[in-house]
């Protein structure tokens, strides 16, 4: 799994003058909670731009006055009017304690609803599980190949192993749509059905 390391400074003083402070030196107050104790650290703004602006799900190696932490993202704030990164929070990952982590899906093949004309639709970026650190991983693939036309693919038909899948099982994640050209074909072939069938009445009749 793709991980991004981090270099802190512990943080010694709290309060809004301090983080002010901190912040005029281009630097972001962060904390890292779920273990032993709860750390308050800082790092430069640009440390936290791998993490922060992606969409992909990454483990995040803190290094702080010679000790390592191992993490992921739990939180981000940012500042209403400038939109500048302001706080970030990581959860210490422990070896037999269980974690709540967002993970992106992967749509993988191709839907037999496609291959007739259909349009694909996903509804889903990510899913969120409860698992142990170490079955965390970038994503979680799901097998769209036997999606049928007007079919739906729904949390509950995702694959996860050693891993508790938290959203609505029902809620769809993916389907296959009819496209407009797919809807005017359909349409016309049913307005030419009555056609055919009157026309043959009277020739059926014709043969009695």
């Amino acid at each position: 799994m793709k991980a991004i390391t981090i270099e802190g400074q512990l943080r010694t003083e709290s309060g809004k003058k301090a983080t002010r402070q901190l912040r005029s030196q281009g630097m972001v107050p962060a904390v890292i909670y779920g273990g032993k104790t709860e750390i308050n650290f800082a790092a430069p703004a640009t440390s936290f731009k791998n993490i922060v602006y992606t969409s992909e799900f990454m483990l995040a190696n803190v290094q702080i006055n010679g000790n390592a932490y191992r993490c992921i993202l739990k939180d981000l704030q940012f500042d209403k009017v400038t939109d500048e990164l302001t706080h970030v929070d990581f959860l210490e990952l422990v070896e037999d304690k269980k974690v709540i982590a967002t993970l992106p899906l992967n749509y993988v093949g191709t839907p037999v609803g496609v291959k007739a004309g259909g349009k694909l639709v996903t509804k889903m970026k990510a899913i969120k599980v409860k698992t142990l650190p170490k079955y965390l991983k970038e994503h979680i693939d799901v097998d769209l190949s036997n999606l049928e036309l007007n079919g739906n693919l729904r949390v509950e038909n995702i694959i996860a192993e050693n891993m508790e899948i938290l959203n609505s099982p029902r809620i769809p994640i993916a389907s296959v749509t009819m496209t407009r050209q797919l809807k005017q074909e359909e349409a016309a072939a049913a307005a030419a059905a009555p056609k055919g069938a009157a026309k043959a009445a009277p020739a059926a009749a014709a043969k009695k």
